[in-house]
Protein backbone atom coordinates (compact mmCIF):
# COMPACT_ATOMS: atom_id res chain seq x y z
CA UNK A 1 0.00 0.00 0.00
CA UNK A 2 0.78 3.43 -0.51
CA UNK A 3 -0.28 6.73 0.21
CA UNK A 4 1.27 8.85 -3.01
CA UNK A 5 -2.38 10.56 -3.77
CA UNK A 6 -2.23 12.00 0.10
CA UNK A 7 1.09 13.75 -0.53
CA UNK A 8 0.31 14.78 -3.86
CA UNK A 9 -2.57 16.77 -2.12
CA UNK A 10 0.60 18.33 0.01
CA UNK A 11 2.86 18.97 -2.47
CA UNK A 12 2.35 23.04 -1.53
CA UNK A 13 3.07 22.45 1.99
CA UNK A 14 5.89 20.01 1.47
CA UNK A 15 7.71 22.67 -1.64
CA UNK A 16 7.01 25.46 1.83
CA UNK A 17 8.95 23.27 4.04
CA UNK A 18 12.12 24.98 2.63
CA UNK A 19 10.54 29.07 3.61
CA UNK A 20 9.92 27.90 7.23
CA UNK A 21 12.66 26.35 9.64
CA UNK A 22 11.74 23.05 11.28
CA UNK A 23 11.69 24.86 14.33
CA UNK A 24 8.36 26.31 14.37
CA UNK A 25 6.21 23.77 16.59
CA UNK A 26 3.11 25.09 14.58
CA UNK A 27 4.58 23.60 11.22
CA UNK A 28 5.84 20.24 12.68
CA UNK A 29 2.60 19.29 14.04
CA UNK A 30 0.99 20.24 10.65
CA UNK A 31 3.49 18.03 8.80
CA UNK A 32 1.93 15.18 11.37
CA UNK A 33 -1.42 16.09 11.21
CA UNK A 34 -1.71 16.76 6.68
CA UNK A 35 -0.90 13.44 5.85
CA UNK A 36 -3.59 11.50 8.32
CA UNK A 37 -6.48 14.39 6.99
CA UNK A 38 -5.99 13.83 3.55
CA UNK A 39 -6.08 10.46 3.84
CA UNK A 40 -9.17 10.76 5.31
CA UNK A 41 -10.74 12.73 2.96
CA UNK A 42 -9.42 10.33 0.05
CA UNK A 43 -11.08 7.63 2.21
CA UNK A 44 -14.53 9.47 2.22
CA UNK A 45 -14.51 10.08 6.04
CA UNK A 46 -15.11 13.36 7.36
CA UNK A 47 -11.30 14.24 8.94
CA UNK A 48 -12.66 16.15 11.76
CA UNK A 49 -15.24 13.88 12.98
CA UNK A 50 -12.64 11.02 12.61
CA UNK A 51 -9.80 12.66 14.30
CA UNK A 52 -12.03 13.95 17.24
CA UNK A 53 -13.42 10.31 17.58
CA UNK A 54 -10.02 8.89 16.74
CA UNK A 55 -8.10 11.05 19.79
CA UNK A 56 -10.78 10.22 22.69
CA UNK A 57 -11.09 6.92 21.57
CA UNK A 58 -6.90 6.34 21.32
CA UNK A 59 -6.23 6.14 25.25
CA UNK A 60 -8.00 3.24 26.27
CA UNK A 61 -8.24 1.57 22.86
CA UNK A 62 -6.35 -1.94 22.62
CA UNK A 63 -3.10 -2.33 20.93
CA UNK A 64 -3.87 -4.72 18.63
CA UNK A 65 -7.03 -3.31 17.22
CA UNK A 66 -5.69 0.05 16.67
CA UNK A 67 -6.11 -0.69 12.84
CA UNK A 68 -10.02 -0.44 13.81
CA UNK A 69 -9.25 3.63 14.12
CA UNK A 70 -7.96 4.16 10.40
CA UNK A 71 -10.01 6.16 8.48
CA UNK A 72 -10.45 3.15 5.79
CA UNK A 73 -12.23 0.66 8.85
CA UNK A 74 -13.01 3.53 10.84
CA UNK A 75 -17.14 3.81 11.95
CA UNK A 76 -18.44 6.62 14.25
Amino acid sequence: MDNNAAELSMLAVVLGRRIIPSSVPRWAARRRLLPMIETAKLNGVDPQAWLADTLARLPDHKINRIDKLLPWSWRQ
